[in-house]
């Protein structure tokens, strides 16, 4: 999205939120620019927060990562395990532990999510969250049983000031082709919208190819398109549990939303 359409969207959704999470799959760190686009963030008395894989944290000064607007730095580790590449663990992990070493000596307020979503019953990336938690005691200086977080399933692990592990288990990307997971609630729409880099508006982040595609910002108003028949027959049938959207149906994201009582 160029700086023009981006400033301009970002006046329109200032009413409607206090947060920009930059990211709709993409890794926002990938943006030689992105300064820019945080300055207009910070223009506009918005918060920011990046979603990163980890590969592109040697790209951006820390005045760039630190930036006054961003409110949390969330990196995926399981990029590392899930993707080809010529690094080794050491090349990948050095510049996020880098990056925790400075928010510390910085004292900067942000946090750090490091995020594990790769919990299953068959405990099938074991032996990369051992060699990940071998590197998290020895940095940190703590003691990390991935046994215990196997059976306990904590949500969060503190590392530090700020710099927390995150958990949660796979879950398969929505798509048309997928098998049926009924109805339920989300918080697409309830608590977020996506706006896809041609200024499409989605019902949430995971809808990255437009298939719910509610409306364009460059066509209608925010407010006129989270207002529209669509929109707000999606939200309705949240409420009640139901899943109105063939593409939700077929999402097991969801899922995280069901009550454990």
């Amino acid at each position: 999205m160029d700086l023009i359409s981006f400033e301009s969207i970002i006046g329109q959704v200032k009413v409607f939120t206090k947060e920009i999470a930059c990211h709709v799959v993409g890794d926002p760190l990938t943006l030689l620019n992105l300064h820019d686009y945080l300055d207009i963030i910070h223009k506009h008395g918005l918060k920011a927060v990046l979603t990163t894989s980890g590969y592109f944290l040697k790209k951006h000064t820390y005045g760039t990562l630190f930036h006054p607007c961003v409110k949390q730095i969330n990196l995926s580790l399981n990029s590392f395990n899930k993707n080809d590449t010529a690094w080794t663990f050491d090349q990948y992990l050095a510049p996020v532990l880098d990056l925790c070493e400075a928010k510390l000596k910085r004292k900067e307020e942000l946090f750090i999510n490091l995020r594990i979503w790769n919990l299953d019953e068959m405990m099938s990336e074991h032996d990369f969250n051992q060699i990940l938690f071998e590197a998290f005691s020895k940095h940190f200086k703590l003691v990390l049983d991935l046994d215990i977080i196997y059976q306990e399933r904590p949500k969060s692990i503190r590392l530090a000031h700020k710099i927390l592990l995150h958990f949660d288990t796979y879950f398969e990307w929505p798509s048309l082709n997928n098998q049926y997971y009924g109805d339920g609630t989300c918080q697409g729409l309830q608590s977020h919208i996506a706006i896809l880099a041609s200024g499409k508006v989605v019902p949430c982040c995971l809808d990255c190819d437009g298939v719910m595609e509610l409306g364009d910002l460059h066509k209608q108003s925010l407010k006129e398109i989270v207002n529209s028949p669509r929109a707000l027959a999606m939200v309705a049938g949240f409420k009640k549990n139901r899943a109105v959207e063939e593409l939700c149906q077929k999402c097991s994201y969801k899922k995280r939303f069901e009550s454990k009582i």
